[in-house]
């Protein structure tokens, strides 16, 4: 019997190996790229609505929460050093249901992110346009990732020091000010739920780091440079982070901040060092920098459901020349589009937060079931990221939590009918 009788029926024969050319600079580089953009200049705007100067307490929430979920998502990822992410540590650890789950809350939640951060373009670069600008965004961003993995890599370090360059100069335009002040960090407003919905806003910022444990097939030494890689890109984002988070608040009264869309314009408006417009290019070219990485963790995230027949086969192709899943791509681009032209920016991210949470969930759960010899760390961080992740989306708004939850089981039935 030939080995093609023995391959499973529900399994789609690869038409392609990805490369591993990628070390732990360069993962930390897509990680940290995929973290700062659309989050570091959209979320404070929702977040300060949620709990005014508390979102600083927020953010200690959403990085925690973040950190736990990192070094769940870095063990399962040294031991199943595959594309896929929680999607396939899901499967392997809990059952291919769960995985599934993850799977496509993965895939949702990603692309609602991807629409987020388009919209977040056009909001900074052309609001008057906001829409086109981001339609055009996501058919560049494609056109870039078609183009070869090691292309996105350089583009992105370009645009990673670019967007820190930005957010400096927001600190110090912001710190210019002559209202500048740490006493508006006090009293903490919001009061408890407000504060943990303001981490469930700010964890969208966080949530790049994911896109590290879809390389598994393109890492060199995987069961090393990925646990390396995130825990090292989740602790320089949140440095930057905290240095925004505090001049902003320091800076713009936190109602100012919450009417805004385009918050960190503000700050860098606020002293007699005007900012504004090289927030507003910077702002943009971040968002671009996250869209650039985030679109192929999508779409590798989809390949490796469309082997297992969970999604359409034909996304399991790997164009050889390129070593990529274009396929997977150029759909994840269409749809994010589609997002583009019936959603308004706060709810892709509350959405997001929903499905994306859900996956980590799903992560954390996983990362239980490790054996002594296969964990790094303790398994009470595993817990505290699964009670953590749960709670986010319960504080997130009721709306965005039924929008999501719909989404999440419309793929659950699907499947199970599909399956059957």
């Amino acid at each position: 019997m030939n080995a093609a009788a023995n391959r499973s029926p529900d399994v789609v024969a690869d038409a392609g190996a990805l490369q591993r050319r990628l070390g732990v600079s360069d993962a930390v580089v897509i990680g940290a790229g995929s973290m700062i953009g659309a989050g570091v200049f959209a979320a404070w705007a929702p977040a300060a609505g949620a709990a005014g100067s508390g979102l600083l307490i927020g953010l200690g929430i959403a990085a925690l929460v973040a950190f736990c979920n990192a070094a769940s998502s870095a063990q399962l990822a040294a031991v199943h050093p595959e594309s896929g992410g929680t999607y396939v540590y899901g499967r392997r650890q809990l059952g291919d249901g769960w995985g599934h789950l993850a799977g496509w809350g993965f895939v949702v939640g990603k692309v609602a992110s991807c629409a987020a951060m388009a919209m977040t373009v056009g909001a900074y670069l052309w609001p008057e346009r906001e829409r086109a600008v981001a339609v055009g965004a996501v058919v560049a961003i494609t056109v870039v990732n078609v183009g070869g993995l090691n292309r996105t890599v350089a583009v992105t370090r370009i645009l990673l020091v670019v967007s820190l360059t930005v957010l400096a100069a927001v600190v110090v335009a912001g710190w210019s000010s002559p209202d500048a002040d740490l006493g508006r960090l006090t009293p903490v407003e919001g009061g408890p739920l407000g504060i943990v919905r303001s981490a469930g806003f700010l964890f969208f910022a966080f949530a790049g780091y994911a896109r590290i444990a879809t390389l598994g097939e393109e890492v060199r030494e995987p069961g090393t440079t990925i646990p390396k890689a995130i825990p090292r890109a989740l602790l320089v984002v949140l440095a930057v982070y905290t240095a925004v988070g505090v001049t902003a608040l320091a800076t713009v009264d936190s109602a100012l901040l919450a009417g805004s869309d385009a918050p960190l314009r503000l700050v860098a408006s606020a002293g007699p060092i005007d900012a504004g417009g090289i927030v507003r290019f910077g702002a943009g070219v971040a968002a671009l920098g996250a869209m650039l990485n985030l679109i192929p963790g999508v779409s590798r995230t989809a390949l490796a459901m469309a082997r297992q027949r969970e999604l359409p086969g034909w996304l399991a192709h790997i164009e050889p020349q390129r070593s990529l899943p274009v396929r997977a791509e150029l759909c994840v681009a269409v749809v994010v589009v589609t997002i583009v032209a019936v959603v308004d920016l706060r709810n892709a991210i509350a959405i997001s937060g929903v499905a994306v949470l859900t996956y980590y969930a799903v992560t954390n759960a996983a990362a239980l079931t490790l054996t002594s010899e296969q964990r790094r760390w303790s398994p009470t961080i595993s817990v505290v990221g699964l009670v953590g992740c749960i709670a986010l989306i319960a504080s997130l708004p009721p709306t965005a939590i039924v929008a999501g939850t719909a989404t999440l089981v419309v793929g659950v039935v699907v499947r199970a009918i599909t399956t059957r």
